[in-house]
């Protein structure tokens, strides 16, 4: 399990970077020869850019809700991403050519994504009694202390 820091904590990452959340929604579960491809791919993804952190990847988590899984990523850039998404050799795009061709629209799985490009000091984030996570995973965590007290300060800190 991973160290808790008790203090308080925030995240400071060099640089523009970028937020890209990628999830998918079973609509039949029953339909388990759909989705389980789906669900299969991921992981294999990211077993890929872990091994290679040069591709872009700076870190991720995933969630579970009601609609289904949430993976939230970290990268050095939107270009890393597009590169990774683009490269024949990687993971990424036969699982994608397979998941268009077995389900494509037919409603089954639904496949969204929302990518966020963010500015030099753009963000601000508190962790307290927290293990590394999210963006202070991602980047470095530094105590909220003095002018990194509140959210206003740690995004004035930033700018």
């Amino acid at each position: 399990m991973a160290k808790v820091i008790a203090e308080r904590m925030c995240a400071v990452v060099e640089g523009d970077f970028v937020v890209f959340l990628i999830g998918a929604r079973i609509n039949h579960l029953w339909k388990v020869w759909q989705w389980w491809p789906v669900a299969t791919a991921m992981p294999r993804m990211l077993a890929e850019l872990s091994r290679n952190p040069d591709i872009g990847l700076m870190s991720y988590y995933i969630c579970l809700g009601p609609h289904g899984p949430v993976l939230v990523q970290y990268w050095r850039s939107f270009d890393a991403l597009e590169a990774y998404a683009k490269a024949k050799e990687s993971e990424h795009l036969p699982a994608w050519a397979a998941f268009n061709r077995a389900v494509g629209s037919n409603g089954d799985v639904g496949i969204w994504h929302e990518t966020y490009r963010i500015q030099a000091g753009a963000y601000e984030s508190v962790y307290n009694n927290m293990p590394a996570f999210g963006l202070g995973q991602a980047g470095k965590l530094v105590e909220a202390r003095g002018h990194r007290q509140s959210a206003r300060q740690r995004l004035s800190a930033g700018a």
